[in-house]
């Protein structure tokens, strides 16, 4: 039977963390992190535990904890989301938190401007809108909930966007890790035309919807922002030992026309693919499952290449004019990994 992480994160399939440490999210101030320091909710990975390791305050804990309340109230942490966007869902994980874990809790959202201070964001000024209601929570688990996505003083749900959330907790606690899960709304204002945009990064949209295999890392590190900073933070398969090859299937943030596309193995020595491809196509309508199809329309961008390791690979002449694309499959042969992949484009 499937657990509720699994069901929880089956039913948030591709979403990205939009609070994630990686892409920018912050964690602005807490009411009290006296065990544990805030900033522990945005980390990569579940968190950790050292059954003799203490500080002068208690046990150490790889999240954020809370002293034991013995007042009135509860506990709460204004975090800002490196991505602003729809948040259709929320991970509360207290892995390791088994006697200390909050009972409930709950989570507010609102729209601020980038800069926003957490004073200004505590001040009556400040409009929140409850996104989850109170809820329970069990302890060393991933507590994973759909959230409520209203405009604000409205009972009517939508697509709104926001910039900052409030995670509070009943009465106090310990929580190991802090998911924000949405769907990014790039800020297309920014660019003028004729701009060259990465249209597959995470920033602006891009999404990794579908893979072959992702055994040693998963296939969203990607399009995520900056160069690799270690192996595992890309995307690597397994070792092939059957005929065919892997491949990736990204969705633009914006459909356009590609320009340059980047292919880069940092980190990957004795690993990366001997051989890459690159296909295009413009399916704006079709669902992601049928571009894993036989009959699905790819074109050929990029012929089969040779690629090395530890390398940025940049291909502009080397690229067919296919027209305008939605997505792109980048195909590695026969398996290994990539850190990023870059699709320069024009709108």
């Amino acid at each position: 039977m499937a657990t509720q992480a699994q069901t929880g994160a089956a039913a948030f399939a591709g979403t990205v963390d939009l609070a994630a440490e990686r892409v920018g999210g912050k964690t602005l101030l807490a009411s009290d992190e006296f065990f544990a320091e805030k900033e522990n909710l945005l980390k990569p990975g579940r968190g950790i535990f050292i059954p003799d390791k203490y500080t002068e305050n208690g046990k150490w804990m790889d999240g954020w904890e809370s002293r034991r309340k013995r007042v009135s109230g509860y506990d709460w942490c204004i975090l800002k989301l490196g991505l602003s966007g729809v948040i259709t869902g929320v991970d509360i994980d207290t892995n390791h938190f088994l006697g200390n874990n909050p009972a409930y809790a709950s989570v507010d959202a609102c729209v601020a401007p980038p800069d926003a201070t957490a004073e200004t964001l505590t001040s009556s000024g400040t409009q929140w809108t409850e996104i989850l209601p109170r809820s329970p929570l069990n302890p060393g688990s991933q507590n994973i909930f759909s959230v409520l996505n209203l405009q604000p003083n409205t009972q009517s749900s939508s697509s709104q966007t926001w910039t900052h959330v409030r995670l509070n907790i009943y009465p106090d606690g310990g929580v190991a890790r802090f998911r924000v899960l949405g769907v990014v709304t790039p800020n297309w204002s920014k660019y003028k035309q004729g701009d060259l945009i990465d249209l597959a990064a995470i920033e602006n949209g891009g999404q990794a919807t579908a893979c072959s295999d992702m055994f040693f890392s998963a296939m969203d590190n990607l399009i995520m922002p900056g160069r690799s900073t270690f192996m595992g933070d890309g995307w690597e398969t397994k070792r092939r030992r059957g005929p065919g090859y892997d491949w990736i299937i990204l969705k633009l943030g914006r459909a356009g026309h590609v320009c340059n596309i980047e292919v880069d193995t940092n980190h990957f020595k004795g690993n990366y693919p001997d051989m890459c491809s690159i296909d295009g196509c413009y399916a704006p309508d079709k669902a992601i499952d049928r571009l894993t199809w036989a009959e699905a329309e790819w074109k050929e961008l990029l012929p089969k290449t040779k690629l090395q390791a530890h390398t940025q690979h940049y291909y502009e002449q080397e690229l067919v004019d296919v027209g305008i694309c939605t997505h792109v499959r980048l195909n590695i042969y026969p398996d290994g990994g990539v850190s990023r992949l870059r699709v320069w484009g024009t709108l």
